[in-house]
Parts: structure tokens; C-alpha cells; sequence
């Protein structure tokens, strides 16, 4: 993990760019520690570490730096142990758990900046409920200390949360007192949604600065328990024992060794082995193609242990992945992203019928999890999504729900005569893996929110799935937005992405959050939609980030000066 250093963190006029590679030998701010079925995450976070000169994570406070190491932690754990049953999050400092995001970060960050960063801390929190809930690796806090903020919104990630009792030791989310903010990373969400609290208590904790402590804490569904400190370690010992016990991870299961990625970058591209971006900056636009499987899948599951991190459905992720993260991060003015694809949809729909075939086994989850979790990434991602679908494309199965979870998809209806007029026309091929495999964050597959107005719409195309779709079929499906010939072709398509860079980026944001998710509201929708809004919206008001404002006057002495007026 990297950054090319700023004057400050996220300043609109000169943004960090920041590298998302992390690896345990090299974590400045955590320690991962393997104890036979139980492993530990402890945060000591170096306080001369921010991931920019300005600010001191003084009492484990964390800036987007050490959250991209605990995003690496719970990767590895899920993939590289599969020994592990139960996973215990605790602070290394003492009587410090983690006194949330750090402030001075926030007061001199970008609103662009605190934004991307409260999105990746979310998906991280929602990275560690996946794993408890599809992973059977159990997360428990032990809160050994300070749990203010973002620390108990960590907290409030794990299944079960365990608070030493020694009369001075709280859970806070002071947000709203002290910073004219929002608890940014769930916290408001997860207590009521999650853990039950009334919402009349959960209004007293949300404006109480100092907390709750104790008893108390647990009377009002804020943890789990409350232990005296001599009994602390022992209990929190015996609760990571009675969850590995109830885990059905494989006991004599081998991980496999996340290795590095393979990146080429240059002043216009990004290249991995099977995921590449190019860049167009002056017309706002990246073009993202995904490249399917260079041969069939391995003959069994044995093969894909054998293969591990270069097995294409992996490998292909891992990149994906990572190149979201690198570009809604490092490439803030780039606000189109075309998606493409190319190869061979049958190796597609191969490698997804041995996944399928394969379910069970441990690995496999872990890859179809995580390959939902980063398809999840991308429904959050505030960039416009066009898909291209052309001949030699080969948006079948999987690759299939890149299309589908884009705002609009445009389909050459036949081959580019001037071109190769001997091509295969274009087709798309729905599979299995598009009715489940890849849930969105309301708990519908993109084919349900899609049709989310037609009942049982989704269910009937079931009767499609392994058929070859034209351009003409597909558009009477309602699968692509618009099909065109080579002659409307180049113009459609271009008409449609400088349209696009004309428009307001706020409104556009705001236009496909709303669209995106249809149906239920869920823990996740209403954290990146209702949440991410009021965010958004109360992170660039003077109230709390005005010269007078509250994060900025936090720590000085000086009293925040605040607008009274209600709008």
C-alpha cells in the first residue's frame, strides 16, 4: 500500500494516489495473528503512519491506510486460512479498541476524499458481516478499551461484541455532538437494524458524546457483554471457542497463497493479465474490457486448488477489484466507464458449470463470494456504466452481470463490415450463475431489480439460459437498452457518451444511486444509498465543514459556530 504524498489529503486540486496492495509482512498498523482455529486481528495503529503528512493517528485512529490493511487481513484469512473459525478484533493499545476515523484527516480532506473513504471503510465492515455470515469464520470484538465512532462502527461489524466492565471503558458514536456529522461507516443503520436498540435509546447513545459503558450497554442491545478486566481474555477466548465450534470451515482444508498482481501502468492504461482501462481523460471516459478464460477450465476441483490465485474466475476479480478501487479513488474527473469484454463466452460458461458442480467446497465459496462482493463494488460506484457489446464479445454467464449491473448497454446488431464482415454477430448467453450466484445489495439478482416492475419476468428467462442471444432478441427481452447496425452504430454510441459528460456529475451520482437498486431496502441499501446521501449532503455544509464548522474546530478549544436553521 502506497500514496504519491499531497499538501493534504484529498484537496481538489491535488489528490493522492493511492495503491491498494497490502501484504501482513509490510501492515504498519495492524498485526494478524494465526492460533490454530482462532486468529486475531490486533490494531496498533502507528501514529506517525497517516497515509498523508498532516495528521497523528493518535489512539488507533484510522485513515483510508490502515483500512486498506484490514481489508487485505480479512481477504487473506478467507482465502489463505482456511483453518480459521473464528477471528477476534481487538486494539493493541491500552484501554484503546479504536477511537474511529481520525479527524484531522477528515477536516483537511477533499469532499471527494471523505467520501471514497467512508465508501471503502463500509465495504470493508460489510466484507467482515460476509465473511461471518458465508465464510464460517466468526468475528468477535473484544472492545478492551475506547470504542468512540468509527472504532464501535468496527465493532458493530462483528457478530458478537464483548466490553470490558471496568467502570470507565464506553461505546460512543459522538458524531453528531461534536462534529455536526454523521456516524459515516453505518453505525446509525447497524444499531438499529442490526442489533435491535430502540430507536429512543439509540436517539439518547447517538447524542450522548461520552457514551455508554457497562451494564448499561448491554441492557440497551449495544453489546453483547460486559466483563471486569481480570476475566476479560478468558472470556473472549471461550466465545471465539464456542463459535469455531459451531463453524462448518474445513478443519484439514490448505489455503491458497494470494500473490501479487501483475499491473502495468502507464500515463493513459492500466493492464492486468485479464482486466485492462484505458484512459481518456480529456473526454472523462475509461474503457474497461474484461478479457474471459485463455483456455477451458481444470478437469476437476483438484485443479482449481492446484491453480489458486491464477484460476481465471480469481485472478480475473482480484484485478477487477482492484482496478475499481485505483480509479474511483485516483481518477476522480473520469466519471464514464465503458465496460467491454472479449473472448470465448462457452470457456465462460465452462469455468461457471464447474463452480456450480463445486459449490460446496470451501474455496469455491470464497470465489463466488468474493466475486459478488466486487460486482457489489461496482453497483456502488458513483460512475456512470455503459455497456458495449460487440462481436467478440463474451458477456455470458458471469461476465454477463457486468452488462447488467450497467446504467445503460448498447448491442451492435450484426458485425462491422468494414471491419471483419466475416465476424460472428454479437451475442449474449444468460447462465445459471445470473439467477443467485450474485446477489445485489437489496438481496435481488440483477436480472430481478431489472425487471423489478414485471413480476416473474426474471424467473421466465430461465427458459433462455445457454441459448445464444442476437442483438435484435435481446432488445426484445428487454436484456440491452438499445440495439443498432453498423451504419447508427458509432454515432448512437458517441452521441450517448459526450451526452453523458455534459451532464452534472452531482446529479447523475444521485440519478443512479436511485435507479441501481430497486425493490427491498436493505442493511446495504440503506447504507450506501439513504446514509451515503445524508453523508454526502452534511459533510460539505458549513455546519460541519466550514472555517467555523465543527470538524475544524475539534480539539481547538474553540466552539463550534452552527447555522440553527432547519433545511
Amino acid at each position: 500500500m502506497s500514496v504519491t504524498a499531497a499538501a493534504e489529503p484529498g484537496t481538489e486540486h491535488d489528490p493522492p494516489r493511492v495503491s491498494f496492495d497490502a501484504h501482513p509482512a509490510g501492515y504498519r498498523h495492524l498485526a494478524l495473528e494465526i492460533d490454530g482455529e482462532i486468529a486475531r486481528i490486533v490494531l496498533r495503529v502507528d501514529e506517525h503512519g497517516g497515509l498523508v503528512p498532516g495528521y497523528e493517528l493518535k489512539l488507533n485512529s484510522y485513515d483510508l491506510g490502515v483500512d486498506i490493511e484490514l481489508y487485505d487481513a480479512v481477504q487473506r484469512l478467507r482465502f489463505e486460512h482456511p483453518e480459521v473459525r473464528a477471528v477476534v478484533l481487538t486494539g493493541g493499545l491500552e484501554k484503546v479498541f479504536c477511537a474511529g476515523a481520525n479527524i484531522r484527516m477528515l477536516a483537511r480532506s477533499g469532499h471527494p476524499w471523505k467520501v471514497n473513504f467512508c465508501k471503502f471503510t463500509n465495504e470493508t465492515r460489510n466484507g467482515i458481516e460476509d465473511a461471518t455470515a458465508n465464510s464460517g469464520q466468526t468475528y468477535i470484538a473484544a472492545v478492551n478499551g475506547t470504542a468512540a465512532g468509527g472504532g464501535y462502527e468496527l465493532a458493530l461489524a462483528c457478530d458478537r461484541i464483548i466490553l470490558v466492565d471496568d467502570g470507565s471503558t464506553a461505546v460512543s458514536l459522538p458524531e453528531v455532538p461534536l462534529l455536526a456529522v454523521l456516524p459515516g461507516t453505518g453505525g446509525l443503520t447497524r444499531v438499529v437494524d442490526k442489533r435491535g436498540v430502540r430507536r429512543d435509546l439509540a436517539d439518547v447513545f447517538a447524542t450522548r458524546a461520552e457514551g455508554v459503558r457497562g451494564a448499561t450497554a448491554v441492557d440497551w442491545g449495544l453489546v453483547d457483554e460486559a466483563v471486569p478486566r481480570s476475566r476479560f481474555e478468558e472470556t473472549v477466548r471461550r466465545r471465539a471457542e464456542e463459535a469455531a465450534a459451531r463453524s462448518s470451515r474445513p478443519g484439514d482444508a490448505e489455503g491458497i497463497t494470494l500473490t501479487p498482481l501483475e499491473r502495468t501502468e502507464t500515463a493513459d492504461a492500466i493492464t492486468y493479465r485479464y482486466v485492462t482501462a484505458e484512459l481518456d481523460r480529456a473526454a472523462g471516459l475509461a474503457t474497461l474490457t474484461v478479457r474471459g478464460p485463455d483456455t477451458g477450465p481444470p478437469a476437476d476441483l483438484a485443479g482449481i486448488h492446484a491453480q489458486g490465485a491464477a484460476f481465471w474466475p480469481l485472478a480475473f476479480t482480484r484485478e477487477l477489484d482492484d482496478l475499481i478501487l485505483r480509479l474511483r479513488t485516483n481518477e476522480l474527473e473520469i466519471g464514464t466507464w465503458v465496460i467491454k469484454t472479449v473472448g470465448d463466452a462457452d470457456r465462460v460458461l465452462a469455468h461457471d458449470a464447474l463452480l456450480a458442480e463445486h459449490a460446496g467446497d470451501w474455496l469455491v465459496n470464497e470465489i463466488r463470494h468474493y466475486t459478488k462482493r466486487t460486482f457489489k463494488r461496482l453497483d456502488v460506484t458513483s460512475r456512470s456504466l455503459i455497456a458495449l457489446i460487440e462481436p467478440g464479445s463474451c458477456f455470458a454467464g458471469t461476465l454477463l452481470e457486468l452488462a447488467l449491473a450497467c446504467d445503460r448497454s448498447y448491442m451492435l446488431d450484426g458485425v462491422f463490415e468494414d471491419e471483419d464482415p466475416d465476424a460472428d454477430p454479437a451475442v449474449i448467453v444468460l447462465g445459471d450463475a445470473n439467477f443467485g450466484a450474485y446477489p445485489m445489495g437489496n438481496g435481488l439478482t440483477r436480472l430481478q431489480s431489472r425487471f423489478h416492475g414485471t413480476p416473474g419476468k426474471a424467473e421466465s428467462l430461465r427458459g433462455e439460459a445457454g441459448a445464444r442471444v442476437d442483438a435484435v432478441k435481446a432488445a426484445a427481452l428487454g436484456l440491452v437498452t438499445f440495439a443498432f447496425d453498423d451504419i447508427d452504430w458509432e454515432d448512437e454510441v458517441r452521441i450517448a457518451l459526450e451526452e453523458r459528460a455534459s451532464l452534472s456529475p452531482d446529479a447523475l451520482t444521485g440519478m443512479e444511486a436511485n435507479h441501481r437498486f430497486a425493490g427491498p431496502e436493505t442493511l446495504e441499501t440503506k447504507i450506501f444509498g439513504r446514509l451515503s446521501a445524508w453523508q454526502n449532503w452534511i459533510f460539505q455544509r458549513p455546519n460541519a465543514a466550514g472555517p467555523d464548522g465543527a470538524l475544524r474546530s475539534y480539539g481547538t478549544g474553540r466552539k463550534a459556530v452552527l447555522d440553527r436553521k432547519r433545511v
